[in-house]
């Protein structure tokens, strides 16, 4: 139809057939719904950080904020420290590599470099950490989370063919960075790689790893000469390596809420930042090469806001400090949490993965590790690393958030929680730094009691349920099949690297290899180191002439770590041993009385409620009498009966229905589905045992119900 014969059609903006409404209009009519119940307990979540999670936000929530008007890639960088986001550079599919030796490492780089992987992200075993040598170490240290790392053959295997100028490291070297990064220097060297071709981070972290193992190889100031040391070797010599890590991944693992594991990442930087100028090392040469990395959890909103809230305070505290707009952007690595991850139901960590994955990308992360949906049972497989690898190339590729430049910009939820939680974690910061800093913190046990409150709230809500754990506290399923766990043989393999180490010394001119040692022992710089390093020292022996005539090393209580699924965890393992052991698994009958429709909810809730605990639960379409139920009851020869009905049913049925069980099998338990309050005295006078219902404490009733029954040995 030509333009000048067409109808002009006169077309209103949607949203202008709406009048405008208040929140005041919106939460009278969300009050209408809720037919009395109380708005604030039921449409207001409180979190573990006490920040008070809204039903719905509006512009005046965000109207005064500070940061709102900033732009990706400006101070305060809470929006992106990159003018254009992901889109010119996307973030590093930084997969963690978790085996224990460099062959298996090395297989795995070969399978999974072709296949999207673009960055070494190299877990290092706790002896390689701690810097001992294998054949030094308790089994256990050997091959624990990580690559035992000892000599330079070990470097040269992992390192064979890796074209490391075009794949980002990603290595955490504990309390020491030097040993590590020596034989990896030399290694790379030998194949033509000049250090001003590595990227990435490769650092020490002597607060984080204090933290995990509540001691350090060496003295505090012992490991901050020595991180200065490296940090300004690579500023000359590596200058696109970052040499600090500020890792805050042994916060989360212990239970520590978003404002806690942010104030204590913070509180670290920051003691590193101190300690470096204390060294001679500007702000400016310092922050520009810290990584900061940490765990990313399952309250979406939240974790978003936490990842901006990050990279607005350490652009604050740098600026500070005097530092340039280049020193106040926060490099940011981000895995997806271990503590959110289960051993049961494994292909729910799938979706939970996703989730996180989905809140790193939107908070801004630079690098990401996705979590293998096995982590929780052992080392990973071929198709738990595929999995999780592409779950980055879907988000990029088929989901294209790489185009997307701060696409939680402008959200009023998003706004508002980024500014909460960063008042909040300024205020856990400005606590450390009362009590002396990191270290001072660390040793007086502040942070860890805040951490183990914040452990306890979250495994008493999921003892009652109020947090769900899908799989696991609520939907488990007992017929399941595992799947197979991949674990580490520490014996067989501490006795392999012992011979590797023997034939390591073997080889080696030990004259050169002891001068070079005292030579390293008196001068501690990275010249001395590589030489040694060529020389044929060993990762220990460089370790422990790094820290020869050392002043007395710190000591601190260890933050454990946890997942929050353990406990329930355990009681599944137990009824599984129970299980094995008997031939039987340990079983709940329901005596559900009356029709479908007068005892389904609590047959459900009950059913639910025992399978979490490895009970099987036998059900039935319900009985019109006690003597009926009674008798399925005791023909079930099950441990424990539970009556499902209505509490106004239960006065005539209970009584009966107990002594009608319990003068034939005195040692049945029996529960009652439900808690009605009026007459709890009366029913556990006729033979209640328990009471099940939504307030109960359910890990703790199972526990008491599995030892009652022995199925817990």
């Amino acid at each position: 139809m030509a333009p000048e014969t067409q109808e002009t059609v006169q077309r209103t903006p949607l949203f202008d057939m709406f009048a405008p409404a208040t929140y005041e209009e919106w939460r009278a009519a969300a009050e209408k719904t809720l037919k009395g119940a109380p708005f604030e307990k039921r449409l207001i979540t409180k979190t573990y950080e006490q920040i008070l999670l809204q039903p719905i936000y509006n512009a005046g929530d965000i109207a005064d904020l500070p940061h709102i008007n900033s732009l990706p890639g400006f101070t305060p960088f809470v929006r992106d420290t990159r003018i254009l986001g992901p889109l010119v550079e996307r973030w590093q599919v930084a997969q963690e590599l978790p085996y224990p030796t460099t062959t298996e490492v090395r297989q795995a780089l070969q399978a999974d470099l072709p296949r999207g992987l673009t960055a070494l992200n190299l877990p290092l075993d706790q002896a390689t950490r701690l810097g001992i040598d294998p054949d030094s170490a308790a089994p256990t240290q050997v091959g624990m989370r990580g690559v035992s790392l000892a000599t330079l053959d070990d470097a040269r295997r992992l390192l064979t063919d890796l074209d490391l100028s075009r794949l980002s490291l990603a290595i955490n070297t504990g309390a020491q960075a030097m040993p590590v990064a020596t034989l990896l220097l030399i290694a790379a060297e030998e194949q033509g790689l000049n250090p001003s071709q590595l990227h990435g981070w490769l650092g020490a972290d002597p607060l984080g790893a204090l933290a995990a193992d509540g001691s350090l190889p060496g003295s505090l100031d012992r490991c901050y000469d020595l991180l200065a040391e490296w940090t300004r070797w690579a500023i000359a010599y590596a200058p696109h390596v970052r040499t600090i890590v500020v890792s805050s991944h042994v916060y989360h693992n212990s239970g520590a809420h978003a404002v806690q594991e942010l104030g204590c990442a913070l509180a670290t930087g920051v003691a590193y930042l101190r300690a470096m100028q204390e060294r001679g090392l500007s702000v400016n040469e310092v922050a520009p090469r810290i990584q900061f990395t940490c765990s990313v959890g399952s309250q979406f909103f939240l974790e978003v806001a936490r990842l901006r809230a990050a990279r607005m305070l350490w652009a604050r505290i740098v600026s500070a400090f005097d530092g340039d707009d280049t020193a106040q952007r926060m490099h940011l690595h981000v895995r997806t949490s271990a503590w959110t991850k289960t051993r049961y139901d494994v292909y729910n960590n799938m979706l939970r993965a996703t989730g996180e994955a989905m809140a790193a990308v939107m908070g801004g992360a630079q690098s990401i590790h996705i979590s293998h949906f096995d982590e929780a049972w052992g080392l990973p497989d071929e198709f738990s690393r595929r999995i999780a690898r592409n779950l980055h190339i879907i988000l990029q590729e088929e989901c294209n958030f790489f185009r997307l430049i701060d696409p939680p910009g402008g959200s009023w939820a998003v706004e508002k929680l980024t500014d909460e939680i960063a008042a909040k974690a300024w205020e856990f910061f400005q606590a450390i730094e009362r009590q002396g800093g990191m270290a001072a913190a660390l040793q007086a046990g502040m942070p860890q009691a805040a951490i183990a409150a914040t452990r306890a709230e979250r495994f008493d809500a999921i003892a009652h349920r109020r947090e769900v754990i899908v799989g696991v506290n609520m939907y488990p399923n007992l017929n399941e099949k595992l799947p197979e766990v991949r674990q580490i043989d520490h014996v067989q393999l501490h006795a392999a690297r012992a011979v590797d180490l023997r034939h390591a010394r073997e080889t080696r001119a030990e004259d050169v290899c002891q001068s070079a040692l005292i030579e390293l022992a008196q001068q501690r710089t990275m010249t001395a180191a590589l030489a040694a390093g060529r020389a044929g020292v060993t990762l220990g022996e460089m370790s422990c002439a790094l820290v020869a005539a050392d002043s007395a090393a710190p000591q601190v209580t260890p933050l454990p770590a946890h997942r929050a699924a353990e406990q329930f965890e355990a009681l599944r393992a137990t009824a599984d041993a129970y299980t094995a052991r008997t031939g039987r698994r340990p079983s709940v009958f329901l005596a559900n009385m009356g029709p479908i429709s007068q005892h389904k909810a609590r047959a459900d809730f009950a059913t639910n409620f025992f399978a979490a605990g490895g009970f099987a639960v036998i059900g039935n379409d319900g009985f019109a009498t006690v003597e009926e139920a009674a008798t399925a009851a005791l023909a079930a020869n099950a441990e424990i009966v539970t009556i499902c009905s209505t509490d106004e049913t239960y006065p005539d049925i209970v009584p009966a229905l107990t002594h009608a069980i319990k003068s034939q099998r005195p040692e049945t338990t029996v529960v009652l589905a439900g808690y009605p309050t009026d007459f709890i005295d009366m029913y556990r006078a006729a033979g209640i045992d328990e009471f099940i219902h939504l307030r109960a404490n359910c890990y703790e009733t199972l526990a008491r119900l599995q030892r009652l029954k022995g199925v817990a040995e």
